[in-house]
């Protein structure tokens, strides 16, 4: 399995579909109880046939390294840009985020807008007001608390898994909250202001779930975005990529796919008012 050293951190990242393909997609997932299993049996194969597809473990998640220090935004954005750089990809991207890679996507189109093609965030934080404070409470969390919330947040993601995976997962988040600064670092991120995001100038995708707790304040910001379009999945919550796959998988591949490349158009999906 593919392994790359970026700045001294070794990220573990598998590629899919035709590296020399003009079309590249990076599918990014989300903090903690999470790794790019998540999207490689989701909808990367569905990119793959038109794409260069690369899905990655971020620093201290899955197959990745795990150092103690460097869980800021900033340093996501670091790794993905070495990252590409190390495989090879020095054109335009299309990013693919689930709840915290959606902001780590919005963070690098701000930063490398001449490598950003476009963006698809799925039900994703966009780190606005106190969005490091929310989250680093809610890393912070011990005990009966703590398992609560992630069986919460996960309960969709951890049902597709054994007893032996599920209990990998929680061993693995927890060295990751309690072992690094993972929790210090959220806690000192600034809130992404309005001004901001709209710095962002490549097209958005925008998928959230109609009951997600996300979704009112990000709809609120991205109207502030000419190249935004929202779309609300009906009954859903944050869990969006687990609880409407297939409606993802649509969405993602309409968005990526060179026209010629769809020989069946996504259905159409619920816009939000």
């Amino acid at each position: 399995m593919p392994d790359i050293d970026v700045g001294g951190v070794r990220l573990h990242y598998q590629r899919l579909g035709e590296a020399r393909s003009a079309t590249a997609v990076v599918f990014l997932h989300g903090l903690v109880m999470d790794n790019l299993a998540s999207w490689y049996f989701t909808v990367a194969p569905a990119v793959a046939p038109f794409a260069d597809v690369l899905l990655y473990d971020l620093r201290g998640h899955g197959r990745s390294g795990r150092p103690r220090h460097g869980y800021g935004v900033a340093d996501h954005v670091a790794d993905l840009r070495a990252l590409l750089e190390g495989v090879g990809r020095r054109g335009p991207v299309y990013l693919v985020g689930n709840s915290f890679g959606g902001l780590l996507a919005v963070a690098f189109a701000r930063a490398f807008p001449h490598l950003t093609a476009g963006l698809v965030l799925v039900d994703a934080h966009l780190g606005d007001d106190d969005f490091g404070g929310r989250m680093a409470a809610t890393l912070s969390l011990r005990g009966d608390a703590r398992d609560q919330a992630i069986a919460a947040s996960f309960e969709h993601w951890l049902g597709r898994h054994s007893d032996r995976k599920r209990n990998r997962l929680a061993e693995t988040a927890g060295a990751l909250v309690e072992g690094t600064s993972l929790v210090a670092d959220m806690a000192a991120t600034p809130p992404l202001t309005p001004r901001e995001l709209r710095e962002v100038h490549a097209p958005v995708l925008a998928l959230y779930g109609e009951r997600s707790d996300l979704r009112a304040r990000s709809e609120r910001l991205l109207a502030g975005l000419p190249g935004a379009r929202t779309v609300v999945l009906p009954g859903c919550t944050h869990s969006i990529l687990w609880e409407a796959t297939d409606a993802v998988r649509e969405a993602v591949v309409g968005f990526t796919a060179p026209p010629r490349s769809l020989e069946v158009a996504p259905r159409s999906l619920e816009l939000s008012p």
